[in-house]
């Protein structure tokens, strides 16, 4: 499988990096189904996100329009311990 130009993946990872996490699992996936067999694997680590991460954002295409969790996005990072 023949993958992106160095620079066009630069520019997929600026992209990814500015979106919300619900956003980057439908872009990876998105991406992913571009190349069929392999792709999900190659976009996984082209974002370094997990697999599972990219299937789990077809699941969330496929469910579109509706979808529970719209309007909610998780702001990046977690709790800070105490």
């Amino acid at each position: 499988m023949e993958g992106y130009t160095p620079r066009i993946e630069l520019h997929m990872r600026r992209l990814y990096d500015s979106l919300s996490e619900k956003d980057r699992r439908r872009y990876a996936a998105v991406e992913a189904e571009k190349f069929g067999h392999g792709g999900v694997e190659y976009v996984a680590q082209l974002f370094g996100c997990d697999s599972d991460t990219v299937r789990r954002g077809s699941r969330d295409i496929e469910e579109l329009p509706s979808d529970a969790a719209d309007q909610r996005v998780r702001k990046k990072g977690g709790p800070k311990a105490s």
